[in-house]
């Protein structure tokens, strides 16, 4: 029974690895778009949020196979639980990914200092989210506790953002409105950020049994 259990196990680290890739390849094609000014480029977004969706939900059948049809023990319970909690949060990074692609394709994109601000806050992000999914697999308590830590430097990208956007505007107030769709497109990354966190400390919870670093 343990063997087939370990194997189940093993399934699930898979898939959860596969559903990390997706997010970081969503969110790097997002930041892409932008810095390109490419709504086409930005339609592929879509497609892999539906994936990363699809994923979601064969982890969460892994889950309650596991959770029906063996035994785990306290541990085991922790790791499956956590599972669970973080297919949610990689869920929603994809729908914010989704989010931020809808406002590019309605820009008139024009080159912006803050374009490369928000792709360097994007590449924040993507390592964030791929160091939880490798502490997870790993069960790596320093690499789960770096990337709860990290969120401060995507806070301080998003901060230097909104006052980069702020002077764009009082220089000229007809930048306002492409302006906020810029500050917009840095708040989903910085609540993305938020997102990774929140994986980070469910893998700490399924490790240790506590939840905060």
């Amino acid at each position: 029974m343990r063997n087939r259990f370990d194997e189940q196990l093993a399934l699930l680290n898979q898939e959860l690895i596969k559903m990390g890739s997706l997010c970081e390849e969503v969110i790097a094609l997002a930041s892409s778009a932008l810095t390109k000014g490419d709504s086409k480029l930005a339609a592929k977004v879509a497609p892999l949020d539906r994936e990363i969706d699809e994923k979601e939900r064969s982890i969460e059948a892994i889950c309650l196979r596991l959770l029906l049809q063996q035994q785990p023990v306290a541990r085991d319970l922790r790791q499956i639980s956590a599972a669970l909690k973080m297919v949610t949060d990689m869920e929603r990074i994809g729908d914010q990914a989704e989010d931020i692609a809808e406002i590019i394709t309605s820009l008139n994109i024009r080159p912006q200092a803050e374009h490369t601000q928000i792709s360097e806050m994007a590449k924040a992000t993507i390592k964030m989210v791929t160091d939880s999914v490798d502490a997870y697999v790993k069960q790596d308590v320093k690499l789960a506790e770096s990337v709860a830590n990290y969120d401060d430097v995507v806070d301080d990208y998003f901060n230097e953002i909104k006052e980069s956007l702020i002077d764009l505007i009082a220089k000229n107030p007809s930048n306002g409105e492409y302006a906020l769709d810029l500050l917009m497109i840095a708040k989903y990354f910085e609540r993305i950020g938020d997102h990774a966190t929140n994986i980070a400390e469910w893998v700490l919870f399924s490790i240790t049994g506590k939840k905060k670093v």
